[in-house]
């Protein structure tokens, strides 16, 4: 758990299916949301692709709540056994983030940024994990800044089945941990 500067706390918990299907849904088709990750489909073939998403064992995906109120989801994976794995040479733990926001109300607060900081710190407590990758979409310009400022580098512009997108990779040594958190 983080404590923002305005008192607010960040948690992340894992999705289940009963309670979250009905809410992601919804959030996958907000207009926000629908140009970067195209899953906007019926509800009924929505829950056919989430069921696949949580049987996944090369990822997990998280509920992000701000003090206690769910709004954002998250994918955390190992790159080598996801397709981006296929774009660059992956190391067996090297780790991947998708995240969105679901929830418009929470859009423009500055939020990403905190989250993902905090999920990043989370991933690289698994000292294996030398590297974080994302692929956020091209046209996703304040996505990439936040990327930027919690320690990705561009590496180049892929062609992935789903989108054009920027690959990025965190080094664990370029995280910005901030002085609470010192490695």
């Amino acid at each position: 758990m983080n404590q923002l500067e305005t008192g607010l706390s960040i948690t992340f918990r894992k999705a289940e299916f009963e309670h979250d299907a009905a809410m992601l849904h919804k959030w996958h088709h907000e207009p926000h949301v629908i140009p970067y990750w195209n899953q906007d489909f019926p509800f009924s073939k929505y829950t056919k692709h989430l069921k696949k998403l949580l049987a996944d064992d090369h990822q997990t995906l998280w509920i992000g709540h701000l003090d206690s109120v769910a709004m954002s989801y998250w994918e955390t994976y190992w790159a080598k056994d996801d397709i981006i794995g296929d774009y660059y040479e992956a190391e067996t733990y090297d780790q991947g983030v998708h995240l969105l926001i679901g929830d418009p109300s929470y859009l423009g607060k500055g939020l990403s940024l905190p989250m993902l900081h905090e999920i990043m710190k989370q991933m690289f407590t698994d000292k294996r994990t030398q590297r974080i990758v994302a692929e956020p979409d091209s046209r996703n310009k304040k996505m990439i800044h936040v990327f930027k400022k919690c320690g990705f580098f561009p590496q180049k512009e892929i062609q992935l089945p789903d989108k054009k997108a920027l690959f990025m990779i965190c080094e664990r040594e370029d995280f910005e941990w901030g002085p609470e958190n010192g490695l």
